[in-house]
């Protein structure tokens, strides 16, 4: 494969959903860990700056219901919405009072979570996803015309497909 023409089906749905799926897992762990305090975090880590508990909690569930989610591609872009909105909430408020650059306020994980789950809303879950089993078991079956065609590329006849 050249490395300048696009990649060939069906790698591209494949690798979009083992992006959602890394994501999601990661998103995960970090809701769990505001949740549940599992895995604990790293000693020496200070609380959140300036966030009321109630938010963290609040941050806590979406990461670990909406990581959840991300995961198994269910409702993805819905919840990917919602999920790029509390990335940038995140970054806004915690972050960017630090600094302007993610690099140096410690926002790189919520700016590149936010344009992940941006991709998402636009993309959609790929093929390995509950989203993509749905839509094929809700797929009206339609009768359509399919002309046969000869290995010559003629035309045999019409054959109607569900």
């Amino acid at each position: 494969m050249p490395i300048f023409e696009p990649a060939r089906a069906p790698y591209p749905a494949r690798m979009l959903s083992v992006l959602r799926i890394v994501a999601g897992l990661i998103f995960l762990s970090a809701g769990a860990m505001k949740l549940f305090g599992f895995p604990p975090p790293p000693a020496g880590v200070p609380p959140m700056p300036g966030v009321p508990g109630w938010e963290i909690q609040l941050a806590g569930a979406l990461e670990t219901f909406g990581g959840a989610a991300i995961v198994l591609g269910l409702l993805t872009r819905p919840i990917a919405f919602l999920l790029a909105g509390e990335m940038a909430v995140a970054f806004f408020q915690v972050h960017f009072p630090i600094s302007v650059f993610p690099t140096t306020n410690g926002g790189v994980a919520p700016v590149l979570f936010c344009f992940i789950f941006l991709y998402l809303v636009s993309a959609g879950a790929g093929e390995w996803s509950l989203d993509a089993l749905l839509s094929r078991v809700r797929r009206p079956r339609t009768l359509r015309m399919n002309p046969a065609r000869r290995p010559s590329g003629g035309l045999v006849g019409l054959h109607y497909d569900l």
